[in-house]
């Protein structure tokens, strides 16, 4: 998995969403869950900017 800089917020962010998106699924749906938000981060997609 890719490495981003990111502050605590944001990591508190990503582990809540880790959680709710895949609570029922174990360790490893977790980890996909962020495997999945660290990509979009990685693309720099206009649909995942802030704005």
């Amino acid at each position: 998995m890719a490495a981003i800089q990111s502050n605590s917020k944001q990591l508190d962010l990503l582990a809540r969403l880790m959680c709710a998106e895949a609570e029922g699924d174990g360790q490893l749906g977790m980890l996909l869950v962020g495997n999945v938000g660290v990509n979009r981060v990685l693309a720099d997609c206009l649909d995942f900017r802030d704005t």
